[in-house]
């Protein structure tokens, strides 16, 4: 790369650079409310920097002799015995951070097909951190998945492992993290140092999650909530609610802090675009947990409202923070299909950068190992990352955001439909190739997760060097736009 390119590349990834805490974006689908029958969790992982390079990798089973297992940040707990295989996406510094390394591993699906996506951080009110506070060393969003996923062969295990070890080690975040299996999802929210609660999903509906607790109208006694022992008598001892109903339990009231729009925006949005047939104020303290969609929710869809902004809405002139920011790392949608064969059941759309600029890759669980770029490079520009060239691209727009924003998104909206349907033809030949012969079928979908990860990246690649061209011309020589269209074939 030639120094004025540098210059200008170095100088545009800096301009975006916006300091503030992690604040994600999700959203859980039942398998009755989507359009192939699957379960999905998904998430934007929003960070205070925007250049914090994440790593894919896989972590095989293994046994243990230890007896004790030190994690990221300090928290000691009985070792397994052993570990299940499942895939991760740390950070660039996991290996760095501690001896035991494994640092915001963020999602992954296990040799069981139990997904987790962690986590969504809340805020907790302060009369509830006052009653009970939290513990830096407990059970933190940096250490979820790297603690249940290993252990779980069913996502109520993992609901129920994650509550026992709130309950012994206390919480050091509030937080909102979603759990899957094939079968069923599970919503689950840290409120305090010991409390925390979890809701089934409804098949037939979806949750909208912000940074702000949201469970709320629960019956505590229905086989489909769980939560920490003790908590009623908790919340009237502490008088977190001036009324408490355990039949219509309000668990984000008690120890949240309702209404703040720099949540309840996200959730009139994301809650529009799914339902828009049910009109809503917007800004009301709270919005409905659960709603049906009008119509059946497809990957696509959940990709539009990760990478939602206000514009068109009522709250575009007013809206706080919409889905898509600068600051994001990594998106990615988790889907979970009973009419796949066990070891194909799952399958993760993932994308890295700002979801809108960027592409969601079909990963195969089957997928073990990844190309080198992926697993390449730290928190500075580097040629050699996947990462830095998807981050790279949203940087670079920033000089020019009317023209190359639409430009970045539809090169990957047209991309990502080719994906789909190669996805949906694919399944069918695979189903049909595990019935004659299930390790020819294992290896043909990893093939084709590690030759799409490599495709991409060398389109983020020429991508990247057509808007460098472009950006270091002379002014009488840029590109028109529709000169550019051309050029990036639009």
């Amino acid at each position: 790369m030639n120094k004025i390119a540098l210059t200008l590349l170095s100088a545009a990834i800096v301009s975006t650079f916006s300091i503030s805490v992690n604040a994600c974006t999700g959203l859980i689908v039942g398998k009755g409310a989507s359009s192939d029958g699957s379960i999905m969790i998904a998430r934007n992982e929003d960070f205070g920097t925007n250049n914090w390079n994440k790593y894919l990798t896989y972590r095989p089973a293994q046994t243990n002799d230890a007896e004790t297992w030190t994690l990221g940040n300090g928290l000691v707990v009985p070792m397994p015995k052993e570990f299940y295989g499942y895939s991760a996406i740390p950070d660039w510094d996991a290996n760095t951070v501690d001896a035991q390394g494994k640092f915001y591993e963020e999602r992954g699906i296990n040799q069981y097909n139990v997904a987790i996506s962690a986590t969504t951080s809340t805020e907790i009110n302060e009369k509830a951190l006052k009653a009970d506070p939290l513990n830096d060393a407990g059970v933190i969003e940096a250490i979820i998945p790297t603690l249940i996923l290993p252990q779980v062969k069913t996502a109520k295990a993992g609901v129920e492992l994650l509550g026992e070890y709130i309950e012994q080690y206390g919480a050091g975040e509030g937080n909102s993290l979603y759990i899957a299996d094939v079968n069923e999802v599970w919503l689950v929210e840290i409120g305090s140092g010991h409390h925390w609660i979890a809701v089934k999903v409804p098949d037939d509906s979806y949750a909208m999650i912000a940074n702000g607790l949201r469970i709320h109208g629960v019956d505590l006694k229905s086989d489909e909530v769980m939560h920490s022992e003790g908590l009623v008598d908790f919340v009237k001892q502490n008088k977190l609610l001036d009324k408490i109903d355990a039949s219509s339990f309000n668990f984000a009231k008690a120890f949240g802090v309702t209404g703040d729009i720099y949540n309840v925006d996200r959730e009139w949005l994301g809650q529009k675009m799914l339902t828009e047939s049910k009109t809503q104020k917007t800004r009301q303290d709270q919005y409905p947990l659960f709603m049906k969609p009008d119509e059946k929710i497809s990957v696509k869809d959940v990709a539009d409202v990760l990478s939602a902004t206000f514009k068109g809405t009522k709250l575009e002139e007013e809206g706080q923070r919409p889905m898509r920011v600068e600051r994001q790392l990594e998106s990615h949608i988790i889907q979970l299909r009973k009419d796949m064969p066990f070891e194909l059941q799952g399958i993760i759309w993932q994308s890295f950068g700002v979801l809108p600029e960027s592409v969601l890759v079909p990963l195969y669980t089957s997928l073990k190992s990844y190309p080198t770029p992926y697993q390449t490079g730290t928190d500075t520009y580097t040629d050699q990352s996947a990462y830095w060239q998807f981050r790279s691209l949203t940087a670079l727009a920033s000089a020019n955001p009317d023209k190359y924003l639409p430009m970045l998104k539809a090169t990957w909206d047209k991309e990502e439909t080719k994906l789909y349907k190669q996805v949906s033809n694919l399944d069918m030949t695979l189903k049909s190739l595990y019935k004659k012969d299930k390790q020819a079928a294992l290896e043909m979908a990893s093939d084709y997760s590690y030759a799409q990860l490599q495709r991409t990246l060398t389109m983020a690649t020429d991508i990247r060097y057509k808007m460098m061209t472009d950006l270091t011309k002379s002014t009488e020589k840029k590109y028109s736009e529709e000169e550019f269209k051309k050029i990036m074939n639009l």
